[in-house]
């Protein structure tokens, strides 16, 4: 059985929009193509669902305005753009999801606000409130200052991130692609993927660019990645053009669905895995990796070789293996300039405020990928 009918059914779903979908590069924001993918969560709405729209668009709706004839290049023209095409954007939503008689609110985040414990509870809060009050959400990412060093890169990831966030029962990524092929359709003969299972079925798939007018950031890969992402916490996906939209969130067996393939986990455990922003690493000894990984043990001081980075205590660290091997992901008991002392020592030989766990197990998830830098 596929989990397509979960899409069709799913009471609280997600719908991700690309700027190839909604503009294009002479004349910025397409009204009639935006009121088109109203036209379809209007009529999702009124049969009883909720939707959390995540939509791209911001800065290309901002390119004509100011008089731009491409993407910018530079950042701070690229929140010029942001500013003044955000407005036109959920302006242009709030007008078509009034003639639905259908309330918007605007939520902006920047990879800052979900990869910080507090801010990332903030946003759950806002946008469940905003779905119990009947209003729809429009989440996208703060462009106006988002910096390169905090940006989510695309949407995609974003949505998927939302997902979790909003407790979705399905997410539907739209591009102007029909979904994911075995190969370029644009330059020889490709079948679309109907059903992934795991990275295992696209391991022979050279994935590239979703976007052919020019004024997106996202490529295939990038929503092949938030799929994943989504899945693994129990989330059905479909990639598929915005066209086919009433289709894939009717569950009708269109564009690529990525079956869950995963449990649902916490809150707690979905943002370390995924949002967090390790502030240092632990090195651990062979034995700490075995008691980490095979028995999901809390880790102690015992087990640990070295520190870098800067922390505080409840701050998420990453756990090192001897061969560079980051085996699992949590929050740290201790300040980074506490721990050197502690390192190595049996509990019992520690003073009475220092024999709790490192971490503990319960704030940790195995990650299990390679080092880099």
């Amino acid at each position: 059985m596929t989990a397509r009918p979960q899409i069709g059914d799913a009471r609280r779903v997600v719908v991700k929009v690309g700027s190839s979908s909604l503009t294009t590069l002479p004349g910025g924001l397409d009204v009639d193509r935006l009121r088109a993918l109203v036209d379809v969560l209007g009529a999702l709405r009124a049969a009883g669902r909720e939707v959390v729209l995540v939509s791209s668009g911001a800065i290309a709706a901002g390119l004509a305005p100011l008089g731009l004839t491409g993407r910018p290049r530079d950042l701070a023209t690229a929140q010029a753009a942001a500013s003044v095409g955000q407005l036109r954007l959920v302006q242009t939503y709030a007008d078509a999801f009034g003639a639905h008689d259908i309330m918007v609110g605007q939520v902006l985040l920047t990879a800052d606000d979900l990869t910080r414990r507090s801010h990332y509870r903030n946003a759950r809060q806002t946008v469940e409130r905003l779905l119990a009050l009947g209003a729809l959400p429009i989440v996208n990412e703060n462009d106006t200052v988002a910096t390169e060093e905090i940006r989510f890169g695309d949407n995609d990831r974003l949505a998927a991130l939302v997902a979790h966030v909003a407790a979705a029962d399905a997410l539907v990524l739209l591009s102007d692609v029909d979904g994911v092929y075995d190969g370029d359709p644009r330059t020889g003969p490709a079948q679309l993927v109907d059903t992934v299972h795991g990275p295992a079925d696209l391991a022979t798939v050279t994935l590239g660019s979703a976007s052919r007018n020019g004024v997106g950031t996202g490529g295939m890969a990038t929503k092949v990645e938030a799929a994943f992402i989504a899945a693994s916490a129990g989330v059905p996906v479909v990639v598929t053009s915005t066209a086919q939209a009433a289709a894939a969130l009717a569950g009708e067996r269109v564009g690529t669905l990525f079956a869950p393939s995963g449990r649902r986990p916490s809150a707690r455990q979905f943002w370390l895995r995924y949002a967090s922003r390790p502030r240092g690493r632990l090195l651990l000894d062979d034995g700490a990796v075995r008691a980490v990984r095979e028995r999901h043990a809390s880790l102690l001081a015992a087990g640990i070789t070295g520190v870098t980075g800067e922390f505080l205590a409840d701050d998420p660290v990453e756990l090192v293996a001897p061969d560079g091997l980051v085996v699992a992901r949590g929050l740290v008991a201790y300040d980074a300039r506490e721990l050197p002392d502690l390192l190595g020592r049996k509990t019992s030989e520690l003073d009475p405020e220092h024999r709790r766990e490192v971490v503990h197990r319960d704030e940790m998830v195995l990650v299990g990928r390679r080092l880099v830098g």
